[in-house]
């Protein structure tokens, strides 16, 4: 029966567990994407992702909160410096999990867990604002207008330059007579 099972408890002990996901968080945290099991993966996300809340605002309290669930001083300091920036305006859902397939020693449900913003994959204009859900257009007409009148002028100046090179080689030639 599972009466008040309010977590996955991964077949380990209380300490065992801490520990698990202590150190998956790091790995998770320092390299950004990690490849676990499906049941450890969604742990994982129900651990790591109030510490990326908390992460947000640096301030002395937040780094010794996170500290205590980590307890690796780099992991932290790369939490904090190049993590923490680029999910300042995320609300959430700061990691994405994949599932990968079966092990092959005992055909276990794979996955990979990633931190959302560090893929480029899914996303490649991130530096870009993205477009409101409203939009039907994938570009408004006052961008492509202002692209064909960007087009226009380089088209002329192209123009105006090839007839001056003929001339340029015309004089040579009238030169050279």
């Amino acid at each position: 029966m599972r009466h008040g099972k309010k977590f996955n408890h991964l077949s380990r002990t209380a300490s065992h567990r801490s520990a698990l996901l202590s150190n998956m968080a790091c790995s998770l945290i320092e390299h950004k994407r990690i490849n676990t099991t499906v049941a450890k993966a969604k742990a994982l996300r129900v651990y790591v992702e109030p510490i990326l809340t908390k992460a947000k605002e640096d301030t002395t309290h937040n780094r010794r909160t996170v500290f205590s669930y980590l307890q690796s001083k780099e992991a932290v300091t790369e939490l904090f410096r190049t993590i923490a920036p680029k999910i300042a305006e995320r609300n959430g859902g700061y990691t994405r999990i994949i599932k990968t397939g079966f092990r092959p020693g005992d055909a276990a449900d794979t996955a990979m867990i990633e931190l959302v913003d560090f893929n480029d994959l899914y996303n490649p204009n991130a530096d870009e604002k993205k477009a409101t859900r409203r939009s039907r257009r994938a570009t408004p007409k006052a961008a492509v207008a202002v692209a064909e009148v960007k087009e226009t002028p380089a088209k002329e100046e192209a123009k105006t330059e090839e007839p001056t090179a003929e001339a340029a080689d015309s004089t040579e030639e009238k030169a050279g007579e």
